[in-house]
């Protein structure tokens, strides 16, 4: 209490009142001085929208919810203040947690109002003018590789698919993109960057920069030093997860250096830990100017992999529930004090007693200074591993040198994280702090962020609590029948494998003029195991006992096939391995049950008489142990047992990349 007295008093031109314990406090001195110049230029904060299907809950908020979100992530001076927005580039492949659809699923097909990251660029660009926007692929469609799981073979081919999705941002959303990656985390290729940037350059996208390779530190930097023809076209290193550290290579290309990808972890108070000490000491050990989290917001079904990894999480659409984590403050003490252009000041950055700080100028006499003391436990990020360090309460006296010497006062936000206690204090606003002679103490706690600046534009906002959670409703439907979609996906379905859009049907006069519709007939440019067939997912990963109902059409002659599912345990990256309860029927006039999205383990097959193209009825019934089917509303099979999975999600899909349309969706 004596300490925080000396700091709200602002009684720190001298050593404030004594300790009340024992042991006298650790003291050190630390020169912040800008009168032998600067350290290297800021670069931002941003975080990731993708990679894959991470803001997918999002757009289905209703009003007001949905803008309170976007402006916790977006608004300057309001919470995280994001210098930096990163979108998946789709590809209609898997790329986490769910696919994300393509500009051009074929090859003689453009369209840019797919998805909805063009519209979150727009509402990011509506509330910050200045945000960077980076666009990076994680998949692609199967014609870039002429039928070859690879997208280096035909690199014109990639550059013009890649340089269509920069021109199409421009020409149908006024969305200027500032820097382009070139596949997240997988092998870079020479030739294809050089070619990149050669048609960047032929389609007047000159001030479009470059990042590479959103994997490790090497082989690029290396490369990046033995290729000169490639030194010149990359201009940014991004690495993913370094651990706070970089390479001598690295250093040594005398590019700008960023975090591409980061922190990944659950957002609870150890996952703030682990945002602040990275914020700080990606660039006190690793001079990384950037810092881009993956992801802005965890808007996607929890049971799905990486649950909760955003800033914030916001995964209710139904109930219009969401939740203001502590990342997004933690965000707020660097985001809201510097902007891209600023330059770190000359200082080594690590705190004597453990933890560090970082000091930014805009060169205009302006000073922020950032501290964290995030103990070991309480700041592991989800990887790599965090090798041990202690950190103990201390007095920092900092002198303040150079341009900064007539300071006279800092306005003080402080973060506390409080594990023992259980109530954490985030992002206050304590009383200014009075610099002598250039000189002032801060007696510093473990587990605390301190942001001293002399802006004062610095403010904690935020909204009316909003609505209290709720599961997925019990009684669900969908009929498809929107003329003008917002969106091309219908709300809350995730598509895990393939890609379903609202299609209308001109050749149908009667009830399936609007219809949902699989639109993937090629297997992706994969990134990780998608499956061999394609699904969607929706609902409660809790439900038990269920009847889903939905009318079909199978589009692929002979050998198509469609299924309705219920209990399905698995998404994402483990999509291969997903397990349900699954009703097929298919073009040849048979059915199956399965227990898998393989279709290997089957419970049960027959006759339906099913035929393509025309529209039947499927009902899946599951309580307890027992499933039946219907088809066309006569019972097709029933009394199959089915032990696991003990519940899950229900869902709808295809039994290869084939078109096939689905209408009148109902779970219940």
């Amino acid at each position: 209490a004596l300490l925080w007295g000396a700091i709200l008093l602002g009684c720190s031109c001298g050593p404030g009142p004594p300790s009340v314990s024992a042991a006298p406090l650790l003291t050190a001195t630390y020169v912040l001085d800008d009168a032998d110049g600067l350290g290297r230029q800021f670069d931002g904060i941003g975080a990731v929208s993708g990679g894959g299907a991470t803001s997918r809950l999002l757009v289905n908020y209703q009003e007001p919810y949905r803008s309170q979100i976007l402006d916790y992530l977006f608004k300057p001076n309001f919470g995280a203040s994001l210098h930096i927005l990163k979108v998946e580039i789709g590809g209609d492949g898997q790329s986490t947690d769910g696919t994300e659809p393509s500009h051009m699923h074929y090859e003689n097909d453009e369209n840019y109002f797919r998805g909805y990251e063009w519209w979150l660029m727009k509402e990011a660009k509506k509330r910050n003018p200045k945000i960077k926007l980076i666009g990076l692929p994680w998949t692609f469609p199967r014609w870039i590789g002429k039928g070859e799981n690879w997208p280096y073979d035909y690199p014109d081919v990639t550059a013009y698919y890649i340089v269509s999705w920069i021109l199409g941002a421009k020409q149908y959303h006024d969305l200027d993109i500032d820097y382009i990656g070139i596949w997240n985390e997988r092998a870079f290729n020479s030739k294809y960057i050089k070619l990149l940037r050669y048609t960047l350059d032929k389609r007047g996208l000159e001030q479009v920069r470059i990042i590479a390779s959103d994997r490790l530190w090497e082989p690029i930097s290396f490369v990046l030093l033995i290729d000169s023809e490639l030194h010149g076209v990359v201009d940014v290193i991004g690495a993913h997860y370094p651990g706070t550290k970089t390479v001598q290579n690295a250093l040594l290309t005398e590019k700008k250096l960023w975090s591409s990808e980061d922190y990944s972890t659950f957002n609870d108070e150890v996952g703030a830990g682990c945002w602040a000490r990275i914020l700080n000491q990606n660039y006190v050990n690793g001079n990384m100017t950037s810092t881009i989290a993956w992801n802005l917001v965890a808007s996607y079904y929890e049971e799905l992999p990486f649950g909760r990894c955003g800033l914030m999480t916001a995964q209710e659409p139904w109930s219009g529930h969401y939740k203001v984590e502590a990342p997004i403050w933690i965000t707020a003490h660097t985001t809201q004090f510097t902007q891209p252009g600023w330059s770190y000041l000359q200082v080594d950055g690590h705190l004597e007693g453990g933890g560090s700080f970082v000091a930014l100028t805009d060169g205009l006499g302006n000073l922020t200074i950032i501290i964290e003391t995030m103990t070991h436990n309480h700041s592991q990020c989800i990887r790599p591993p965090l090798p041990n360090f202690s950190v103990t309460p201390q007095r920092a006296t900092f002198y303040l040198k150079g341009s900064f010497y007539m300071v006279k006062t800092l306005q003080v936000w402080h973060s506390r994280l409080g594990f023992e206690s259980g109530n954490s204090s985030l992002f206050q606003q304590l009383n200014p702090l009075k610099v002598w002679r250039g000189r002032f103490s801060l007696d510093l706690d473990v587990d605390e962020v301190y942001t001293l600046t002399t802006l004062k534009t610095g403010q904690k906002c935020g909204y009316q609590e909003p609505p209290p959670p709720q599961p997925f409703p019990s009684n669900y439907k969908d009929d498809f029948n929107i003329r003008n979609p917002p969106f091309s996906e219908a709300p809350n379905f995730a598509d895990q494998t393939g890609v379903f859009e609202y299609f209308v049907n001109a050749s149908d006069p009667g009830d399936h003029v609007f219809t949902l519709r699989q639109v993937v007939v090629q297997r992706p440019i994969t990134w990780v195991s998608d499956a061999d067939q394609t699904i969607s997912i929706i609902g409660n990963f809790q439900w038990v006992n269920m009847t889903v109902t939905c009318d079909i059409y199978i589009e692929k002659q002979h050998d198509g096939g469609v299924f309705i599912a219920g209990r399905v345990d698995n998404g994402g990256i483990y999509v291969r391995r997903t397990k349900g309860v699954f009703f097929w029927v298919f073009a040849d006039g048979t059915y199956r049950v399965t227990r898998d999205l393989a279709g290997q383990e089957i419970l049960m097959k027959g006759l339906s008489g099913v035929r393509d193209n025309a529209w039947h009825t499927l009902t899946l019934n599951i309580q307890g142990n027992s499933a039946s089917g219907l088809l066309n509303g006569y019972p097709l099979w029933e009394n199959v047992t089915v032990s696991k999975p003990s519940h899950g999600w229900a869902a709808l899909g295809t039994r290869s990349f084939e078109f096939a349309q689905f209408d009148n969706f109902h779970v219940e």
